[in-house]
């Protein structure tokens, strides 16, 4: 296949990234087959599609910089050559030319090497001109970065630059004192330790780090240590800081901002902007860059020298590694969750759908990917490290079953009992699994939010509930739970909440992430009524699905509910991360003459609300501090027979009974381009959308879940022109299927048009690849092959899902020979791959 070869993928490629072959306008032509010699068409063409017809059976393409000097030097190989195997040679040609780049490729597989910087580096495209140019006046010394000396006082001489160091405290309270009237930050005495780690790490030689600490425990503090350090020794000019959530993109900006601004400047990405490039720190959701492979048109692999993972474990898991590894340079994971957390699971057989199989997996794979494979990270500060030294605080677990739940958890399940519209009877057997997606009952929730209310930690100053977040299994049982606790509320505090006392936190409420904000700043619905000189807010509780998991940061949360079972591993860690930081509500007080009948402002404890056993599922031997036994729900039929239960409900439809005729009949074969009408209605589209203010600031601030869910509710199926998702598809004319957030990027010209499922599929494969990393050139043709066939035929699918390898002897599409070249290691490491990491959904037409 012509589009497979080494030649048309590298043209591809060096196009793509800016180079030119042929001068364009005022531009000249800065790719040379060797100096002096310029690259015509007719050259190309003799060259052959494997760049073989030539006596040395290699081409050198030489790259040059904007004054025309080399710059770079590009060893082409046929697909079945390894590209590491001109190495050498390309080594000598480059040092000869004074080149300090050296790019190695045969189209599938291609290395980026900085000659004065170490070993070659796998990317997945070619850096652009520029990004190149101006990394190649970069000179890092590791010696400058192992010899900045970092103290308890490195940030605070950056938030304070004539601030004089202070050697020695007589004792702790006189430096917490200190700090806060200065209101100055100073690294902790394991933060320290854990930026001196780094440097031991790269004066053996080593550029990537996996620093595991547990919540609450600094990570980003650390990382504004690191980040000055890496850019005050020149060590760096760009750092990336990667995350997972938009929360925590305005809160590392917010920390960042506040600890290095005087020396700094720190933006946060968002599509359309090209401010990223003015400033030292970016700060990115991998989401966002993963999209549409953004990190590969929108960036070079020269364009940041660090790359921080916030919450590694989720922001470089799976494919979206190749955002991590996509940038050449220093790489520095952080992650809350320790490798050993999955002790208690038997791997002896697992189960590949079995999350905490997935966890594992993942688990070890962040290891992996930051040279740890022995399990020991470059730094490790434990929850247990934290608590021993005083700075977190270890939960009261509240294991709390009622009747339902815990049948829920047996083997046999909960069996219901039901009647569907017709007035037959049926039964439903539901285990714990299945209450997230089937069982639902009114009655279980009553009890969960009254035992909840009853148990709660009570704030030391005001008296009233702690602030609390709980985790619901859905949007749709957020807003119920929601609804129950405002209703209990105003029986237990008459007249004090108007429905303001628990809120939904979640992607279909609008202004969702401003209330995530609003509620760590104790101000959510306004402040508290109880005490007018005490700054808390009036909302009490936010129940939310999965919105204030990772990295939140909110210090005076007192109870934590568990109204779901979760089987994540690492969800867990985060989620109990939530309560175990210190806090001092005297903080919170306006009137200082009431600190002196608070007796005890410190918080010392947190409540878990676990109603589903999941601490007993992950530490089978976890210390209960309270347990209680609550009492069976109303046995009025309700369990079971909520809005998910399934049953045959008959359902009203309307049938004519007349006669018609054929009148005409006409065929037409619409081209890619669709129909006039079709053209017309993505336009009509297109111009509703960037009217919609709502639409356009959403897209702007990147919170595309509020985009969709607007979209949805307030666009689609209105009876003006009744856009739909499948109508705006078929508009399209792609050849396969669009999701509503790549439609939605078009019409506000973030991506240039529509990629093809071809495109698609050879930039997941280049994932795959950068991961991976293959042995021999020559079976990635086959990989490749097996890979495209696996994730857009079906039926393959099934044959090999089924292992019913037979049956490709009479397969057209990929044949028992075509397994067969297939190294034997690679057979079950593609499916796993493709279904854990790629939507197939985007390969239907």
């Amino acid at each position: 296949m012509n589009e497979a070869t080494a030649r048309i993928k590298i043209n591809r490629l060096l196009e793509r990234a800016g180079w030119r072959f042929f001068p364009e306008g005022d531009q000249s032509a800065n790719v040379r087959l060797e100096p002096s010699v310029e690259i015509t068409p007719t050259d190309l063409d003799a060259l052959g599609e494997d760049f073989e017809k030539t006596s040395k059976g290699l081409i050198d393409f030489l790259l040059l910089d904007s004054k025309g000097f080399p710059l770079i030097v590009l060893e082409a190989k046929s697909e079945d050559k390894n590209p590491l195997a001109a190495k050498e040679q390309a080594r000598r040609y480059a040092r000869s030319l004074n080149c300090r780049f050296v790019i190695l490729s045969n189209g599938n597989l291609h290395y980026f090497w900085d000659l004065d910087q170490g070993n070659p580096h796998v990317i997945t495209v070619f850096p652009d001109p520029n990004s190149v140019g101006q990394y190649q006046q970069f000179t890092p010394s590791p010696e400058r970065l192992t010899d900045e000396h970092v103290a308890a006082d490195y940030i605070a001489l950056t938030q304070r630059p004539g601030f004089a160091s202070q050697a020695a405290w007589r004792n702790e309270d006189e430096r917490a004192g200190f700090i806060r009237a200065q209101g100055l930050r100073f690294l902790r005495d394991y933060q320290v330790r854990a930026v001196h780690a780094l440097q031991d790490a790269v004066s053996e030689g080593n550029n990537r780090f996996l620093f595991e600490m547990a919540t609450g425990t600094g990570k980003t503090l650390v990382s504004a240590a690191i980040i000055k350090m890496f850019l005050r020794t020149g060590s760096a000019r760009r750092i990336l800081f990667l995350v997972d959530r938009l929360e925590l993109e305005t809160q590392a900006e917010k920390v960042f901002k506040e600890l290095l601004s005087n020396d700094f400047d720190t933006v946060i990405y968002k599509e359309r902007r090209d401010d990223w490039r003015a400033a030292e720190i970016v700060i990115s959701t991998v989401q966002s860059l993963m999209f549409n492979n953004k990190y590969q048109s929108l960036f070079s692999p020269t364009d940041f020298d660090l790359v921080i993972s916030d919450e590694a474990h989720r922001s470089i898991s799976g494919n979206a590694r190749s955002v991590f590894e996509h940038f050449v340079g220093y790489k520095l994971g952080l992650t809350a969750t320790p490798r050993d957390y999955l002790r208690g699971f038997n791997r002896s057989g697992p189960n590949v759908r079995d999350p905490r199989e997935a966890d594992r997996r993942i688990l070890l794979d962040t290891y992996r990917t930051f040279g740890c494979e022995s399990g020991q990270p470059t730094f490790r500060y434990s929850l247990l490290d934290g608590v021993k030294d005083g700075y977190l605080i270890n939960p009261t677990v509240v294991d709390a079953r009622t009747e339902v739940t815990t049948q829920l958890l047996a083997d046999e399940g909960f069996v219901a009992t039901f009647t569907d519209n017709t007035g037959d009877e049926h039964e439903e057997t539901y285990k714990q699994r299945e209450f997230e997606r089937r069982f639902f009952s009114e009655a279980t929730n009553q009890v969960f939010c009254k035992t909840f209310l009853e148990n709660a930690l009570r704030d030391p100053v005001s008296g009233e509930i702690g602030k609390s977040i709980i985790f619901a299994v859905s949007q749709n049982h957020a807003a119920r739970l929601t609804q129950t606790l405002n209703e209990m509320a105003d029986v237990m505090f008459p007249r004090k909440y108007q429905s303001d006392f628990a809120v939904q936190v979640t992607s279909q409420v609008p202004n969702a992430q401003q209330f995530t904000i609003n509620f760590a700043n104790n101000n959510l619905m306004g402040s508290g009524n109880f005490l007018s000189s005490y700054r808390t807010s009036k909302a009490r509780i936010c129940v939310t699905v999965g919105m204030m998991t990772t990295g939140y940061d909110c210090t005076d949360i007192l109870n934590l509910g568990l109204f779901r079972p979760i089987f994540s591993p690492t969800d867990f860690v985060q989620i109990k991360g939530r309560g175990t930081r210190r806090h001092n509500f005297l903080e919170q007080l306006r009137d200082p003459d009431i600190a002196e009948i608070v007796p005890l402002p410190e918080k010392s404890e947190f409540k878990l609300f676990d109603f589903f056993a999941n601490c007993e599922y992950f530490e089978e031997e976890f210390n209960y501090d309270q347990v209680i036994k609550l009492p069976k729900p109303r046995s009025d039929g309700k369990e079971g027979n909520g809005e998910d239960a399934q049953g045959p409900y008959l359902i009203d439809g309307y049938e004519h009974l007349g006669r018609d005729i054929l009148s005409t009949i006409r065929e037409e074969t619409i081209g890619q381009e669709g129909m006039k009408i079709d053209r017309m209605l993505f336009d009509r589209f297109a111009d509703t959308v960037r009217a919609d203010d709502i639409v356009k600031d959403a897209v702007e601030a990147g919170d595309w879940d509020l985009v969709i869910d607007h979209i949805n509710r307030e666009v689609f199926d209105k009876p003006e022109d009744y856009y739909t998702l499948d109508k705006l598809r078929k508009a399209a004319s792609v050849d396969r299927r669009l999701t509503l957030r790549e439609i939605l990027e078009k019409v506000f010209d973030l991506i240039p048009r529509f990629e093809s499922k071809d495109e698609l599929l050879e930039e997941e494969f280049a994932k795959f690849v950068a991961d991976h990393k293959p042995d021999g050139a020559a079976t990635i043709i086959s990989i490749k092959n097996y890979f495209k066939a696996y994730a857009t035929d079906g039926f393959l699918r099934d044959i090999i899902d089924k292992r019913q390898f037979a049956m490709l002897a009479t397969n057209p599409a990929f044949s028992t020979a075509d397994y067969r070249a297939v190294p034997q290691k690679y057979r079950d490491l593609v499916p796993e791959y493709i279904k854990d990491y790629v939507s197939l959904n985007q390969f239907a037409a």
